[in-house]
């Protein structure tokens, strides 16, 4: 884990979702979020700080999107978002995260799981 980066972890399940977690806080960040990307790794996420909902135009592959409520609760996972389409718009989420496709199940994450998201010291 670099600098910038953080771990995120399913306290609930006792699993690690992602080492190398990255925040998108500028609105370039936002704007730009995977979209120049190829792919995006195991063991890595993108993080969006007062996100209700995302979308996936323009992108080249499906991901997986875990929205957080205030509490860092789960409140909706959305696995394998095709490329060209729009998640669900969570009323209760703060936070997405995107994700590597196949990464909620391999860490068996589930609405209702507490995230803990440790940021780097």
């Amino acid at each position: 884990m670099t600098a910038d980066e953080a771990r995120i972890t399913n306290s609930t399940r006792g699993t690690v979702i992602a080492t190398r977690a990255r925040f998108a806080v500028k609105r370039a960040e936002r704007r730009r979020g995977l979209l120049d990307r190829d792919s995006i790794e195991p063991g890595e996420a993108l993080v969006f700080p007062r996100c209700r909902q995302v979308h996936m135009f323009g992108m080249k592959f499906p991901i997986d999107v875990l929205f957080l409520d205030r509490e860092s609760r789960a409140v909706r996972c959305v696995r394998e978002l095709a490329p060209g389409h729009l998640s669900p718009w969570v009323r209760r989420a703060r936070t997405a995260i995107e994700l590597p496709a196949g990464t909620l199940e391999a860490t068996d994450t589930h609405e209702g799981d507490v995230i803990e998201i440790e940021l780097p010291s």
